[in-house]
């Protein structure tokens, strides 16, 4: 299982939000690069990165950021927040991001993210963010009427590398992943599920090795605040989901 720390960018600077909410936004560090580093320094090979500002704005905001990042680092990055076009996605695969995640587009374009999984294959990651199991998009600013299962299945046999599932009402609360919903997700599809939301400490992800099933793949897990607040070692947690 993949352990992704996640530096979350507003304004240029490593924040984190409390449930997705942009004026609850607690700043963690003001060099992205270097924060990143500290994470490869720790062991990572994985990164996962949101332009925040970009999700709500629907276009790169953060974008001289997580430049700085590539350029800084050879972590593999996943990069997430305001990519809604092909020209999107192409930019940023060709500055160097290892895989896109796409949570808006997937709803309304779902052609879009379909047609790019298949000319980029284990590079697109679609988001299925979650409040009261309906997708929410938009930077979590909406929330739909469709399902997560059903966002889930729409891309069943697009080649995406992985569906990356939140649960908005645990990002940032430090009150643990949702794990039966994860594993649920992950045992209904044969997407690999990365799990995200709430991750407070080490046994989050014991939780999540524990819950892995011959019947579905819960890939990795996004690790942000915990990190942040010295809750949980970026060291044991590598260890642990090894």
């Amino acid at each position: 299982m993949i352990v992704f720390p996640a530096i979350d960018l507003k304004d240029g600077q490593c924040v984190r939000l409390l449930k997705g909410d942009m004026g609850e936004a607690t700043v963690f560090n003001d060099d992205p690069a270097a924060q990143a580093q500290d994470f490869a320094d720790a062991g990572a090979t994985w990164l996962h990165m949101v332009d925040l500002n970009g999700a709500f704005a629907g276009r790169a905001v953060n974008a001289e950021a997580v430049s700085a990042v590539l350029k800084s680092t050879r972590l593999k990055v996943q990069l997430g927040g305001g990519i809604r076009t092909r020209h999107d996605i192409d930019r940023w695969i060709s500055a160097g991001v290892s895989r896109v995640v796409m949570g808006t587009a997937a709803l309304k374009n779902p052609a879009l993210v379909q047609s790019a999984a298949k000319d980029l294959p284990g590079q697109i990651v679609v988001a299925v963010d979650a409040r009261g199991g309906m997708v929410s998009v938009e930077g979590w600013a909406e929330t739909s009427d469709m399902p997560v299962l059903d966002l889930a299945k729409r891309f069943e046999d697009a080649g995406v590398a992985a569906l990356l599932f939140t649960d908005v009402d645990r990002d940032g609360a430090l009150e643990g992943v949702n794990v039966e919903a994860t594993a649920k997700l992950a045992s209904q599809t044969s997407i690999p599920v990365i799990a995200s939301g709430g991750v407070s400490g080490p046994e989050d992800i014991k939780a999540l090795r524990a819950a892995e099933t011959g019947s579905g793949s819960i890939d990795g897990v996004i690790c942000g605040r915990s990190l942040y607040d010295g809750r949980l070692d970026l060291g044991e947690a590598l260890a642990l989901a090894s």
